[in-house]
């Protein structure tokens, strides 16, 4: 009787995990539709044409891609402002380099937090933290005076340097070193002569792949679609300094005689590059799940 119970029970138990399982991962699938589907509509509406996109939301791609891209090219409306490889060459130029200098710098306050003891160690992360709940709004007049001061409008530099400082990762990245970096190779380190920056450089930066690559991402795209600040530095709006933020608010902002084809097009020209860095990038996101699952 008592193995038939303990039968009946396992059965019920092993039901009720399907049960489980499958409502996790309908709900999974719906999360994922709901984030896939618009952009799916902005790839099908940027082959679509004006009339087309006006009549009705389709699903099928059509073969309008390149008459919509013919359009941003030589329709006065667009044209004037609207490059798209100047465009990503600016912003890439931008994001890059902001990216580098925020993964890098990031990467090595988060390392002197975790494996330095010192005093104001303590008061020195609640600073960060604190600078991090500071929006950047907050700051912007001071920020534009001081490079009104320095002569630094209509300059990339005001966008890159602040990059050095990103509190929002050095979070990050300090969560990633104290639950997975292992101090003892760092004093091996130590014992076989190696000096701090070289650790850091040839022992920390390669086992913080991962974390470095989602921050990277994080960084690069925060950067790319960085409207704001740059439209406050980038004053002049000379078409071969616009970034493709710029440029796709410029072709979103027309309410005349806009062609909704060419400004499907021109949003999805800008999301390109993004797309194509997360796939560079994710084979390093993918092994640190996979290794962050493997307990020693």
């Amino acid at each position: 009787m008592s193995k038939v119970t303990y039968a009946s029970d396992k059965g019920g138990y092993q039901a009720h995990v399907l049960i489980k399982s499958a409502a996790i991962y309908v709900v999974l699938i719906l999360l994922t539709l709901v984030c896939l589907v618009p952009i799916w509509i902005l790839v099908v509406n940027a082959t679509r044409l004006h009339n087309d996109i006006i009549g009705g939301v389709s699903l099928i791609p059509s073969t309008h891609l390149f008459d919509n891209m013919k359009t941003l090219r030589v329709n006065g409306l667009y044209n004037n402002f609207f490059a798209p490889l100047t465009g990503m060459k600016n912003s890439l130029i931008i994001a890059g380099c902001c990216c580098a200098l925020t993964v890098f710098f990031s990467g090595m306050t988060a390392y002197g937090l975790v494996v330095y003891d010192f005093k104001l160690k303590g008061p020195a992360f609640v600073f960060i933290l604190a600078v991090m709940m500071v929006p950047t709004q907050v700051t912007a007049v001071g920020f534009m005076r001081l490079l009104i001061q320095l002569n630094l409008l209509d300059s990339y530099l005001p966008l890159i340097i602040p990059s050095i400082a990103a509190p929002a990762i050095v979070f990050f990245m300090r969560q990633y070193m104290l639950s997975s970096f292992p101090l003892d190779i760092i004093e091996a380190a130590r014992i076989d002569g190696s000096n701090e920056f070289r650790t850091f450089l040839t022992i920390s930066i390669p086992m913080m792949k991962p974390a470095f690559a989602v921050q990277a991402i994080f960084a690069f795209i925060q950067k790319w679609n960085d409207y704001y600040n740059q439209s406050l530095v980038l004053v002049s709006g000379k078409k071969n300094q616009l970034t493709m933020p710029m440029m796709v608010q410029k072709v979103i902002a027309i309410d005349r005689n806009a062609d909704y084809g060419a400004n499907y097009t021109a949003i999805f020209l800008s999301i390109i590059p993004v797309v194509v860095i997360y796939l560079i990038l994710s084979k390093f996101i993918i092994g640190g799940v996979a290794a962050g699952g493997v307990k020693e």
